[in-house]
């Protein structure tokens, strides 16, 4: 009897223990690919060059300005647009209890898309111009964010209010993401028809998603909503775990079932505003990642959103990297590359699933 006892400790600490080694490598993998993205471009850079510059150790103002001014602010922007879109999506599929359930599919993305078109297009929050790196400068970026949050807000509603409802299925629910997803993709068409050429080819350059748009100041306000709402999940990853087993087990259990979710939701479609409002749509991110890391280390949000939100600064900074030099010196949308690796990985991961 004692060593039945003895034993089971022992296995849970090596299962838990997989699930840690994992995670630490695929933050070194993460690392690698930071410094790589660092060092790759027009001008290649060594890699202890690049540690010298990031320590202040390097007196050269030519890396100083080519990895300050120019690589590290795209990298940490890829970086932290993955992360939020991914433990975004992680968070939605919990609360849903939908395994399809992230910003994109559930059309929030597009809601918020809509809303930072209007503040630009309407508002007057950015000016347009036509062609080059810089042809959508916000110059009112915390209107943009409140407009695309407001659109998320809406669609979140619908979500929650339809997922209250009884007898609601997954499917339902799918479905009536995917009509707001069209909904708001006709308002952005609207707007579209309505512009000058000038305006129209801003504006459907804008919808790309593109880690390089942004500035310092854009960016600090990424990393702070990203880094709050995180910590925000990961203080609720028990009461994630309780919902996975249905709402009548969680609310047996004390969790205030409709509050977890709800505050999910809103907090989820927040990172999404602030990130869509920033650097444009980044589909399948929040879709793909999550199952990822369900397939490796399993359900249980103490790893899963962790997992997740590596997970997906490694897709997202990855398929940047491909972006700028698959065919440099053309750099293409991250947004495109997302989908190329997106769709075919999605439709691996259901096959599998119903062999199992």
């Amino acid at each position: 009897m004692h060593l039945e006892e003895a034993r089971f400790p022992a296995e849970y600490q090596k299962y838990i223990g997989r699930k840690i080694v994992f995670l630490f490598a695929a933050l070194a993998l993460l690392l690698v690919l930071f410094l790589f993205s660092l060092s790759v471009g027009v001008v290649t850079i060594p890699v202890m060059d690049v540690l010298k510059t990031l320590a202040g150790m390097s007196a050269d103002p030519k890396l100083n300005t080519i990895i300050f001014n120019v690589r590290l602010l795209r990298v940490l922007t890829a970086v932290f647009a993955g992360i939020g879109l991914a433990v975004s999506g992680a968070v939605m599929q919990s609360v849903l209890r939908n395994p399809l359930g992230s910003p994109f599919t559930l059309g929030i993305s597009q809601a918020a898309a809509f809303g930072a078109a209007l503040s630009i297009m309407i508002l007057g929050a950015g000016v347009v111009r036509s062609g080059g790196e810089n042809a959508v400068v916000i110059t009112n970026p915390y209107l943009t964010t409140i407009c695309a949050f407001v659109f998320c807000l809406l669609t979140t509603g619908v979500l929650i209010g339809i997922a209250r409802l009884k007898r609601t299925s997954a499917e339902v629910m799918i479905l009536t993401g995917v009509a707001m997803g069209f909904l708001f993709s006709a308002g952005i068409m609207f707007l579209q028809y309505f512009a000058d050429d000038v305006q129209l080819g801003a504006m459907v350059f804008w919808t790309f998603g593109d880690a390089g748009r942004t500035k310092w100041l854009e960016l600090v306000v990424i990393m702070v909503v990203v880094t709050v709402s995180i910590i925000f999940f990961i203080s609720q990853r028990w009461r994630y775990n309780a919902l996975d087993a249905g709402d009548e087990t969680a609310k047996s259990l004390g969790v205030p079932v409709e509050a977890v979710r709800l505050s999910g939701m809103v907090t989820a479609s927040l990172v999404t505003a602030v990130i869509i409002a920033f650097i444009g749509i980044i589909g399948f991110i929040g879709l793909v990642c999550p199952h990822i890391v369900r397939r490796i280390i399993g359900d249980d949000h103490r790893f899963l959103l962790p997992g997740s939100c590596i997970a997906g600064g490694i897709i997202l900074l990855g398929a940047d990297i491909c972006a700028q030099f698959v065919m440099a010196p053309r750099v293409f949308s991250v947004a495109i590359f997302t989908a190329f690796l997106g769709v075919p990985m999605f439709v691996y991961l259901i096959i599998k699933g119903r062999k199992r």
